[in-house]
């Protein structure tokens, strides 16, 4: 935890007077159930969470034109990311929150006070007071909203006697099982204190994996984030800022976060036109498969520390310029998640330096210790295609890339399955360094960036397979399981 500051404390006074609550507390971390009270001052603790193990879930929940988070821990602990639109009052996520079976909130996080983040708030706060066991800390950037659901929000707040932290830059959340980073906002804040631009932005990683959530971040606070972190932001999973507005998402962020995979959230008939097409035409240069909660429903990322699961209730295009033509999903709806594919983190195999081993040990991103090949990766395996699979073969595919400084020489190459289905590699084929070749399932012409199977029917298996991929001399390059 963090020492109060003065203007923290004129913050706090203002909270008073807009909304007639007290429970606020200053620049705290602590997300234990025995969390300091309004009156007592947090104490500083730099500790960090343990070395990650089990599973970490992220689920997106599809509110509409609005956005909830809700995160499970390996240790079992929750975090809820905003509530959605102040329209719905909390309906669908708390219904979303009953079928997981969640009975405690530990971490509520509020990324700024718009109507459309916080809508849920008091109606969350009072459902798990009474009715559950309760929430244990409520973070918050401090930036007060004049708006009758920001002051129901807080009046919720004091009637239950929530501990509620301001929280900044640099400030811990302790979410037993994962590190988490609180990135934003800054102090002192962005452009005079708008709300967007001064987001709580927090990183959280998984083992080798990450996830990094911006709020409604803008143009001012990505740049900020940018120049303070750079390449540190590196996350496989990014949630698009500001519901995929024009002003968000900005090319510098994705370069320097370098995302996996994308999700935005709002609905299909934005008013705003959200996902701006900007963003996507950004995203699509970047070839960044992206979810949209509007087409594919709820969105339930799972990370095992070494890679990304993520499961739809819809199948649906991830191609950034082909979202819109998914059909739309209505926020409530029940049915359950598929997988649909899996995302490895980016390793940085130039700077690792793996012992020698007599038997080839894969390491992260499918890099083999040996060095004969050892800087091919992969990048992402796409097993679930769009609609039925046999109808969409090209939809089902695997992303390698030359994670190496010198090309690759991949001519006689060979990837197969579990059940030994074969493909061979062109003769001649080279793939450059940092490079990506995806190989589709079907049949296509061959290029330096897609190379087609030919297979007439689906190779790769949905609830998991292996990957592997051997030389000329029938030396075992990679092997990979998902």
């Amino acid at each position: 935890m963090v020492q109060s500051r003065g203007v923290a404390s004129l913050i706090v006074a203002v909270l008073l007077v807009l909304a007639g609550c007290g429970g606020f507390v200053a620049n705290g971390v602590d997300g234990s159930t025995n969390s300091p009270t309004a009156t007592e001052t947090a104490t500083p603790d730099a500790s960090l969470p343990a070395a990650a193990n089990g599973t970490l879930e992220v689920h997106f929940i599809n509110v509409g034109q609005s956005v909830a988070t809700l995160l499970v821990s390996p240790d079992n602990e929750t975090m809820l990311i905003d509530s959605g639109d102040f329209t719905d009052d909390g309906e669908y996520v708390l219904q979303y929150l009953d079928r997981q079976g969640i009975d405690r909130i530990d971490h509520f996080v509020v990324s700024h006070n718009d109507a459309d983040h916080i809508g849920g708030n008091a109606a969350v706060i009072r459902h798990y007071e009474t009715e559950k066991n309760g929430v244990g800390v409520v973070y918050d950037p401090g930036i007060a909203a004049s708006t009758q659901t920001y002051e129901r929000y807080l009046d919720a707040v004091e009637a239950h006697n929530v501990t509620l932290y301001e929280t900044r830059e640099g400030d811990r959340i302790r979410f037993s099982g994962v590190e988490t980073t609180v990135l934003g906002p800054p102090n002192p804040y962005l452009e005079n204190g708008a709300r967007n631009e001064n987001s709580i932005v927090i990183r959280i990683e998984h083992g080798k994996t990450s996830f990094l959530f911006t709020g409604d971040a803008e143009d001012d606070q990505e740049a900020y984030l940018v120049d303070t972190y750079g390449a540190t932001l590196g996350s496989t999973v990014l949630k698009a800022g500001h519901h995929g507005s024009a002003s968000s998402t900005d090319g510098p962020l994705l370069d320097a976060a370098s995302p996996r995979t994308v999700v935005v959230s709002s609905a299909y008939d934005s008013q705003y036109g959200h996902p701006d097409n900007e963003t996507l035409q950004r995203l699509s240069a970047r070839s960044v498969p992206t979810y949209w909660t509007a087409t594919h429903g709820d969105t339930v990322l799972t990370s095992n520390g070494t890679a990304v699961t993520v499961s739809t209730q819809r199948a649906a295009p991830t191609d950034p310029l082909s979202l819109r033509s998914g059909d739309p999903i209505s926020p409530g709806t029940t049915e359950p998640v598929t997988q649909r594919a899996t995302y490895l983190p980016r390793s940085s195999p130039r700077t690792d330096t793996p012992a020698a081993t007599d038997t080839p040990a894969v390491t992260d991103g499918g890099t083999p210790t040996e060095n004969t090949s050892g800087d091919l990766i992969i990048d992402r395996v796409h097993a679930d295609a769009a609609g039925d699979d046999r109808d969409n073969l090209n939809d089902e595919y695997v992303v390698f890339r030359n994670a190496g400084a010198e090309p690759l020489d991949m001519g006689g190459w060979t990837v197969s399955d579990e059940a030994d289905h074969t493909y061979i590699v062109p003769d001649g084929f080279t793939l450059g360094p940092d490079e990506t070749v995806t190989l589709h399932t079907g049949s296509g012409t061959d290029t330096d960036t897609d190379l087609y199977w030919g297979s007439e029917r689906p190779i790769w298996n949905n609830g998991g397979d292996t990957v592997t991929v051997t030389d000329a001399d029938n030396e075992t390059v990679l092997e990979r399981s998902y």
